[in-house]
């Protein structure tokens, strides 16, 4: 959907000069330009836009039996942990000698980005700005700006009567003559998203401005809007007394866990093939042969924007297979298919699935596998129908039934009547432990269905209070998994604020969250919204396994507190393991090596709330702490960029963000201490540069 309106855009910028220009020859206010009257054709009246109220739903999930039987029998493996912060001199030595061996392959490396005087000054276009803002999903008030303009030009040509066959065909000419992408990615978006953006803003009655500031969030302010403003209902249970979350037991058992996220597994990966292409994903055999020296796709896969070839997730899970063979249990959260995202069709999306479940279940038999929904599954992207789009052209059951369908050889069968519903379940792993998995992209602002009506899709947040609630009336402790971070910026902020609430309700229940999409390294604290000085939750954002893009591939080991009497489920330790994707392509061979595991790396008593809130403060306060998260987070790629004051701001804010489009309130002082620390410019370099920023320019800068 985002990429139909990046065209619809640009095309507005140039109706805009010409509109101005109107402006001055017939002397009208531009707000005239608002008014339909003035936009109508003479003689031909405004169409109607169709009266239109979803149904109400009554889904009753209350009546469902829940999953009651521990699904789960642990191999009872002996796991070894880590080493903990007091054994660091060797691993010290170990980094050491990887330093000393990566320099040899790095020295040399000149890189291909940009310097940053050069992507700043860039940025200052308008075209530029926007495109990279979307995608990075990084908004300001320019993508604010042309987000309305696109949007009231989409509803005019409606109101006009225009059919959606003239409206795709005005966007393919205008994509195609702006050059904004190939003619055939033209012609895929405006095909695949064409029918769904008039289906939707034919049916719903807020104009531009409400609009964009429920796609967007803070960038387009906080525009109030009715029909997207709902708080879930609590039942009438105090919350138990709060105490002092005590560290698990050293040396207790514990449960070891797999988490994969982000696979993007791409069938036409092609070695050779033109990595530099002028469209959103490359290293296929469609893209040509490379038309520069070095501009050849990877034989293991590509730093440039190239997704994952079958040989390297062949090669992966043969290699966790081997290494990790006392794996418990694994999470696996979504995003399965490629970035081909104007070539997709349901067939191709649904092969994907069925193909990479058989994988995982060849590579990892026996072995008990909770998988989440990602928002690259549905087709076309980000297209997820709640249940009251029933019409079989526009409902998901054509994915949400064949999830349920290869779902099933891993989860209980009782919980097909949820998954089929929202591709969301509850299963009990333990005797006191349960794993609920979100379909996240029930919060997802580029899903806009939501439009329509976003109060609670699926009522997916009521039935999580009633299995909350539940588990906490059976002294169940939780783990929540699913795709899109709830605090990252593609989650509404409605959805995001109830969630929040959600979470500090049971805070003593839920003792992790697990999510991926970014394809970063990263984490998400929560803190009691009445009290932002103490932590509440963790949520672990894993790394990607595609490297899509400027990035190695990695995968998330977990140790979990097992089973034992005291046991409090709690995250113990984790590791980061990843391929360093220039040494694998310059010798031929993939090797998977651990990058750091949390505790020793950034010397953690435990892995606690209040441990990652002690770790935000040391970031912010010590730039050396921050560099390091800063490697990780990029997975130790070579192509990371530098990481000024801004980017610094924005790292440690997202850390700080479970709560989406609300970095003013849990952020200020954050960016304060870091603002007081930054030296004063010295140099005419450094004034030049720093000059060029504009006051509606985002706080962000490309890393």
């Amino acid at each position: 959907m985002i990429h139909l309106i990046v065209c619809v855009l640009h095309l507005v910028m140039i109706i805009r000069i010409l509109w101005l220009l109107l402006l001055v020859i017939v002397s009208v206010s531009p707000w005239t330009l608002g008014n339909p009257i003035f936009l109508q054709k003479p003689g031909k009246p405004n169409r109607p836009v169709i009266k239109w109220n979803p149904p109400t739903d009554t889904w009753n999930w209350t009546t469902n039996p829940r999953n009651e039987e521990p699904f789960f029998v642990p191999s009872n493996f002996t796991h070894k942990l880590p080493p903990s912060a007091n054994e660091t001199e060797l691993i010290a030595h170990m980094a050491a000698l990887k330093r000393n061996y990566s320099r040899l392959l790095w020295d040399n490396d000149k890189g291909t980005n940009l310097p940053m005087f050069v992507e700043k000054a860039l940025k200052l276009l308008n075209l530029k700005q926007v495109y990279y803002e979307v995608e990075h999903s990084v908004m300001s008030k320019v993508s604010c700006t042309a987000c309305k303009a696109g949007a009231g030009l989409l509803q005019h040509y409606i109101r006009l009567g225009k059919s959606k066959d003239e409206i795709n065909k005005m966007i393919f000419q205008f994509c195609v003559s702006l050059k904004i992408q190939s003619a055939r990615v033209c012609e895929g978006i405006t095909r695949l998203f064409g029918s769904e953006v008039v289906y939707v803003l034919k049916r719903i009655t807020i104009g531009p401005d409400e609009i964009c500031s429920f796609v967007i969030g803070d960038a387009c302010g906080d525009v109030y809007n009715p029909y997207h403003e709902w708080e879930v209902a609590f039942p009438p249970v105090p919350k138990p007394t709060v105490r002092p979350l005590e560290s698990p037991l050293e040396k207790a058992p514990t449960f070891k866990v797999l988490q994969i996220s982000d696979t993007h597994f791409d069938p036409y990966y092609a070695e050779g093939a033109n990595a530099e292409c002028n469209e959103p994903l490359c290293c296929r055999a469609s893209n040509g042969p490379a038309l520069t020296p070095g501009g050849g796709a990877g034989r293991w896969g590509d730093y440039r924007k190239c997704d994952t070839p079958k040989r390297t997730i062949d090669h992966m899970l043969k290699h966790i297979a081997d290494t990790h063979t006392d794996i418990d249990y694994i999470l696996w959260t979504g995003d399965l298919p490629p970035h081909d995202v104007w070539n997709q069709t349901k067939e191709e999306n649904l092969k994907v699935l069925q193909e990479t479940v058989a994988q995982m279940s060849d590579m990892f038999p026996g072995v008990p596998i909770f998988p989440a929904l990602g928002n690259h599954e549905s087709s076309p992207v980000n297209s997820f129908p709640p249940p009251y789009i029933s019409s079989p052209d526009q409902n998901i059951a054509w994915l949400y039934d064949e999830l349920d369908t290869q779902w099933r050889r891993w989860l209980p069968a009782g919980v097909s009547h949820t998954v089929r519903r929202g591709a969301f379940y509850s299963v009990l792993v333990r005797p006191g432990f349960r794993i609920i998995s979100l379909n996240m992209n029930y919060c997802n602002n580029k899903n806009w269905w939501l439009l329509m009506n976003s109060t609670d899709p699926a009522t997916e947040l009521q039935w999580l209070i009633y299995e909350l609630q539940s588990a906490e009336f059976s002294a169940e402790k939780v783990h929540i998994i699913g795709h899109i971070p709830p605090g990252h910026s593609d989650c509404l902020k409605v959805w995001s604020r109830n969630y929040y609430a959600i979470i500090n309700r049971y805070e003593l229940t839920i003792t992790a969250q697990f999510f991926g999409h970014t394809h970063f390294d990263e984490f998400e604290v929560f803190y009691d919204p009445n009290d932002l000085g103490r932590a509440t939750s963790i949520a672990y954002v894993g790394p990607s396994v595609s490297p899509y893009y400027d990035l190695n591939l990695g995968y998330r080991i977990y140790y979990v507190d097992g089973d034992h009497e005291d046991t409090t489920r709690q995250v113990v330790d984790h590791e980061t393991w990843i391929m360093n994707l220039k040494e694998a392509n310059l010798f031929g061979y993939p090797i998977w090596y651990k990058l750091y595991s949390a505790r020793s790396a950034y010397l953690m008593p435990a892995l606690r709330p209040q441990d990652w809130d002690k770790f935000i403060d040391d970031m912010t306060a010590k730039e050396e702490v921050f560099n390091l998260y800063y490697k990780h987070y990029w997975k130790n790629s070579p192509r990371r960029g530098m990481c000024d004051s801004e980017c610094r701001k924005r790292l440690i804010c997202d850390a700080r963000s479970g709560r989406s489009h609300d970095r003013r309130a849990l952020c200020v002082h954050i960016e304060a201490r870091i603002d007081g620390a930054a030296p004063t410019p010295q140099t005419w370099r450094a004034w030049l540069y720093n000059g060029l920023s504009v006051s509606d320019e985002p706080s962000v800068q490309q890393v």
